[in-house]
């Protein structure tokens, strides 16, 4: 009788034992998914002493587990440039749209963690691919200058903070370099010819890979 009371209170306490293990173990499984929002800075260092960008964005991350970490992201600077970068006229003029994909891979601890991170993408500039174009008329001045959109291929390299206040919210810290790759593009100068008049002189501006300083800060929520 003493010999099968003892047995159950065993069996009690290690059902008890096992609850509590598989508890805690639900506590400490990690999101997949977050989605953020973030304020970033864009800093080209080739321009103006540094000129600096602000923009607003947003983020996915799908979490594969406690170390590595897919993304998309997508920020938008709404700020218009003239002659900003590069030239003639700039290749970074109009505002700018940014969107990345890549991979995060750290150390997460209870409350924090710190990450490297590499995101290939694109960055775009509204009027980045400007020159002077014939309107096919006549008059003293027969060129408009144009803006095209420029799309250039973009790498986003650098460090992740992170802060858990809960399981549920995690604020971030991003610093890094982004790589703008400028490609060869062929665009007009006006010029004199030798009889004093106006005529476009084709200018062709060689390739370029760039570095730019981003800064992002944001918060976001895990389910």
């Amino acid at each position: 009788m003493r010999r099968n009371k003892f047995l159950a209170i065993i069996g009690s306490a290690l059902v008890l034992s096992l609850c509590l293990l598989e508890g805690k173990a639900q506590s400490n499984d990690l999101p997949k998914y977050e989605v953020g929002v973030q304020f970033t800075a864009l800093t080209e260092p080739s321009f103006d002493g540094g000129r600096t960008e602000q923009g607003l964005g947003g983020r996915f991350t799908f979490n594969l587990n406690r170390s590595v970490a897919l993304e998309a992201e997508g920020n938008y600077f709404p700020h218009r440039c003239f002659n900003c970068g590069r030239g003639p006229f700039g290749d970074s003029n109009g505002n700018i749209a940014q969107g990345l994909f890549g991979v995060k891979v750290g150390k997460r601890f209870q409350k924090w963690g710190i990450f490297a991170k590499g995101r290939p993408g694109v960055v775009s500039f509204s009027q980045g691919n400007s020159g002077y174009v014939s309107t096919g008329g006549g008059g003293t001045f027969p060129f408009e200058l144009m803006h095209k959109r420029l799309t250039n291929f973009a790498v986003d390299a650098g460090g992740v903070l992170e802060f858990y206040p809960s399981k549920r919210i995690v604020t971030r810290f991003d610093a890094g370099d982004t790589l703008i790759r400028y490609g060869r593009r062929q665009t007009n100068l006006l010029t004199l010819d030798s009889s004093g008049a106006v005529i476009l002189f084709p200018y062709t501006l060689r390739a370029e890979t760039r570095h730019n300083f981003q800064f992002s800060a944001g918060v976001g929520f895990r389910f």
